[in-house]
């Protein structure tokens, strides 16, 4: 049976015609998160859906995220507002008969709308994750969020009291390429949980040898959770990461290449041409799958922005070209 609830984020509801609301940037995937008033089962630290969260659990990062019958979404897909959208994403929320729920939704999407879907799950069996591929989701990602097991353990693991450890995650990922393909199998990783620029890298590196792309996120302090006074990473620093993410992630440069003082990343290797590197901005925008741009989900529209949700115009480019130069004097 489809759920008779899901989520969508207030610019998915914005394109699909179901809020009246000044978009600045317009959502280029349709957002959905799986609905349930329990919360989640896990307790991530940094999540509002988390078991022990006292945040409202109609937000996810700092986006609101209404609810809505899922009749009402489908139909919004059927008749959008905004002829903006290139894919789907579901966002899992982790409860008993969330895969079922998943299915069922997934169904009723595919007799509405011919765009793909992705799907942000924790691991899951293989089994399943061969039934959710001739379901027809598309892409997949299954999140490790922080980027060392220590760290992971202390933000969503067994200190937590969550059912998720650093093995059973990166099993669960190389299971899910050998099932969804190669290019097909990403990883989100949140900047700013307390790790060196130097395990950031080396974890994106990990993964794209594993053949998963690393898809990167600031922290983003939610009121109401345990991280709350925890800062949103420097702009700075995070830079560095997407810049090394980019290299990594398009073939043109490895982790063992660059350098690193004290953990800081100063060099991206002796055969980097910075101004080439981010001649059109691209390694600023937001990563993820074809047709991802989560407007907004890590920072004010006023900014600054860590990653950007459409192209740069010359003024922003022309400044975050003097700021990368730099921060990569020591290149």
């Amino acid at each position: 049976m489809t759920p008779s609830k899901v989520r969508i984020s207030i610019g998915t509801a914005a394109v699909l015609g179901l809020r009246e609301l000044r978009l600045d940037a317009r959502p280029t995937t349709a957002y959905m998160m799986l609905y349930t008033e329990t919360g989640c089962i896990a307790n991530c630290l940094f999540c509002t859906q988390a078991r022990e969260s006292n945040s409202e659990r109609s937000h996810l990062s700092r986006v609101m995220w209404p609810d809505f019958p899922t009749e009402t979404v489908l139909r919004g897909f059927r008749e959008p507002k905004l002829d903006v959208l290139e894919r789907i994403c579901i966002q899992i929320i982790n409860y008993p008969g969330f895969v079922d729920d998943t299915i069922s939704l997934l169904k009723a999407l595919k007799e509405t709308t011919e765009l793909p879907v992705s799907l942000d799950t924790c691991p899951i069996k293989r089994e399943e994750m061969e039934t959710l591929k001739e379901a027809g989701i598309e892409k997949v990602s299954i999140p490790l969020d922080a980027a060392t097991p220590k760290l992971f353990d202390e933000i969503k693991g067994m200190t937590t009291g969550s059912p998720y450890r650093w093995e059973t995650h990166m099993e669960a990922l190389g299971e899910a390429v050998e099932v969804f393909g190669v290019g097909n199998v990403m990883s989100n990783l949140i900047i700013g949980l307390g790790e060196t620029e130097e395990e950031a890298v080396a974890v994106i590196q990990r993964l794209m040898d594993m053949e998963i792309k690393a898809v990167l996120f600031a922290f983003t302090p939610i009121p109401h959770t345990p991280l709350a006074d925890r800062p949103q990473p420097p702009l700075e620093s995070y830079r560095r990461i997407q810049l090394a993410r980019h290299l990594i992630t398009e073939g043109k440069g490895r982790s063992e290449e660059m350098r690193f003082e004290e953990g800081r990343l100063v060099s991206l290797g002796e055969e980097v041409d910075l101004d080439e590197l981010v001649a059109d901005g691209t390694p600023l925008k937001t990563t993820g799958c074809p047709g991802c741009n989560r407007p907004y989900y890590n920072e004010r529209p006023s900014g600054p922005l860590y990653n950007y949700p459409r192209d740069l115009t010359e003024e922003e480019l022309h400044r975050e070209k003097e700021m990368l130069t730099r921060l990569m004097k020591d290149d």
